[in-house]
C-alpha cells in the first residue's frame, strides 16, 4: 500500500497561482511549494510577485515571478508562455485572482464594475483554463482549483455582482471537469468562507461586524489562508486523484 505521506507530495510538478502575492494565494503557493512543486506566483504588480518570489527562494524552494492582470488575455497568454519556457509543463493551475470594486445593492453596481468583476472572476479563469488545457492534456493530466466563495453558493449582503461572478465560476469549475475529465484533467472548487486577509479586512477589523458574522458560524471563528491552503493541496496532489467537480466549502459550517 503506498504511502499516505507520498499521494501529498508535488515533487517534479509545475503550479500556476494567480493572485498570489497575499493571503489566499500567497498561502497556497507557499503550500504547494512546500510539498515540492516548482511555483509561478503571479498577480498584477511585479514588484509583489518579486517579492513573494524572494521570500520563497530563500526558503529554498523554486519560485517564478510572473506579473498578469487576471482580466487582460494577453497577460495570461504572456504568464503560460513564460511558464513553459522556464520550466516546459503546467501541472497545476490555482485561479484565486479576484476583483470586487463595489459594496451595495445590485442596482448600484455601474457597468464599469459589472464588467471588472466578470472579466476577472469569471473570463480569467475561462481564457487561462483554455491555455492551460492542451498543455496538462499533453503531459498525461493536471489539476485545476478554481478559488470561488461561499457568496457563490449563497448571495452576500451587498456583495450581489461577486455572489453572482462566483456562482458562474462554480459552474465553469462543473463544465471544465465533465469536458477535460478524458484528458486527465481535474477540476474543482473551493468556496471559502470568511478568511483573514486584507480582501476581508472591513469585516474582521470591526468588533460589531465580526460578531455579527460569527453568529453564523459553528464553529464560532475566522478561518485562515493556510487552511483553504490545505484543501489546495489535497486537490493539486495524488491524494485528491479521484476528486473531480467537487465544490468544497472552508467556512467553519457557515453554509449548513
Amino acid at each position: 500500500m503506498e504511502s499516505i505521506k507520498a499521494k501529498f507530495t508535488l515533487d517534479g510538478k509545475v503550479a500556476v497561482i494567480t493572485g498570489a502575492s497575499k493571503g489566499i494565494g500567497e498561502a497556497i503557493a507557499f503550500a504547494l511549494a512546500e510539498a515540492g512543486a516548482k511555483v509561478v506566483v503571479s498577480s498584477r504588480k511585479q514588484e509583489a510577485v518579486d517579492e513573494v518570489a524572494k521570500e520563497f527562494r530563500a526558503k529554498g524552494f523554486t519560485a517564478l515571478p510572473v506579473a498578469a492582470h487576471a482580466g487582460s488575455t494577453a497577460d495570461l497568454e504572456r504568464l503560460v508562455g513564460r511558464t513553459v519556457e522556464e520550466f516546459g509543463r503546467i501541472d497545476i493551475l490555482v485561479n484565486n485572482a479576484a476583483a470586487n470594486p463595489v459594496f451595495g445593492p445590485m442596482t448600484k453596481c455601474s457597468d464599469e464594475a459589472f464588467d471588472k468583476i466578470m472579466n476577472v472572476n469569471v473570463k480569467g479563469p475561462f481564457e487561462l483554463g483554455k491555455l492551460v488545457h492542451p498543455i496538462m492534456a499533453k503531459n498525461g493530466g493536471g489539476s485545476v482549483i478554481n478559488i470561488s466563495s461561499v457568496g457563490g453558493l449563497s448571495p452576500e449582503p451587498g456583495l450581489g455582482i461577486y455572489s453572482v461572478s462566483k456562482s458562474a465560476l462554480v459552474m465553469l469549475t462543473k463544465v471544465m471537469a465533465e469536458e477535460w475529465g478524458k484528458d486527465k484533467i481535474r477540476a474543482n472548487a473551493i468556496c471559502p468562507g470568511l478568511i483573514k486577509t486584507k480582501f476581508s479586512q472591513a469585516i474582521w477589523d470591526n468588533d460589531q461586524h465580526l460578531s455579527y458574522m460569527l453568529g453564523s458560524v459553528p464553529l464560532e471563528r475566522i478561518g485562515t489562508p493556510e487552511e483553504v491552503a490545505a484543501l489546495a493541496l489535497f486537490l493539486a496532489s495524488d491524494a485528491g486523484a479521484y476528486c473531480t467537480g467537487g465544490v468544497y466549502t472552508v467556512d467553519g459550517g457557515h453554509t449548513i
